[in-house]
């Protein structure tokens, strides 16, 4: 039962969140973080401490040089994503390199494993679920104007760089709840994949929300059959149906051109949202 809410949890946690990375075109910043967060997981573990906490660091180091290497003339985020990466995952390779055989001792970090959860872990989520939830409430009209609008929110008064970095640093929060059910590799799967299906199916921001999340909860239940059905990997299964669903989304809105090209006539509802 234990796992079952688990998949349930992370699965809307990704959806919840997904939808910001996908309207923000953040998903390789996502990927970022779940990589980077590997040297911070080799020092935890070197010094003896947990080595979430040590993910969660490194990641916060990460979200915040971002957030200021962007704000240098003539730096687009993108870029100063990708040396904050590679930057980051090579010193965790080096850390890993000083330590004979450690690098066993981490794999269940990197891959997940739903099925050795505890009751702490579940507790964590949902706490860390409702905590993302109020934030990302409390913080819609600002993520929402500042993703579309920069220059404009900035002219109503909104703090941009702020709020960005609020949101930077929540997603590091939601990585890391993830990443004990589907691993670093696979948390950035379910962190796009149900938003993007869900970006794919509606134009209406006040349905996407809602459809990502229980989308994510369905990757993960679905996920989790497969996985006990099969004797498949836990978090491999989770990411693959999540990614299996994208993929029928996509087909669905290949096999359906009459249906867009009667939203896109005179009279029918426009997009509410921007491509992700």
């Amino acid at each position: 039962m234990i796992w079952w809410t688990e998949a349930l949890l992370v699965g809307a946690l990704g959806g919840l969140a997904g939808v910001q990375v996908v309207l923000r075109r953040l998903s390789f910043f996502t990927m970022a973080l779940t990589h980077a967060s590997f040297p911070g997981v080799v020092a935890a573990a070197i010094l003896g401490v947990n080595i979430y906490l040590g993910g969660a660091v490194a990641g916060a180091v990460v979200a915040i040089g971002v957030a200021a290497l962007s704000r240098r003339q003539g730096q687009n985020t993108s870029a100063a994503t990708g040396v904050l990466l590679a930057g980051g995952f090579a010193l965790g390779v080096g850390l890993v390199a000083t330590r004979d055989g450690f690098a066993v001792n981490l794999s269940e970090f990197l891959v997940g494993s739903i099925v050795t959860v505890t009751d702490r872990d579940v507790a964590t989520t949902a706490v860390v679920l409702a905590a993302v939830a109020l934030v990302l409430t409390l913080s819609a009209r600002p993520l929402l104007f500042g993703g579309f609008d920069p220059e404009g929110a900035r002219a109503f008064g909104v703090r941009v760089k702020g709020v960005d970095l609020l949101f930077l640093l929540t997603l590091e929060v939601v990585v890391v709840t993830v990443v004990p059910a589907v691993g670093t590799i696979q948390a950035v799967a379910l962190l796009v994949a149900p938003a993007a299906t869900a970006r794919l199916l509606t134009d209406r921001l006040a349905l996407l929300t809602p459809l990502a999340t229980a989308l994510g909860m369905a990757s993960g239940v679905v996920g989790l059959a497969v996985s006990t059905r099969w004797n498949v990997a836990a978090g491999a299964a989770i990411t693959l149906s999540a990614t299996s669903m994208l993929l029928v989304a996509l087909a669905w809105r290949r096999i359906r051109p009459a249906g867009r090209a009667a939203r896109s006539r005179p009279g029918s509802a426009a997009p509410r949202a921007a491509a992700g």
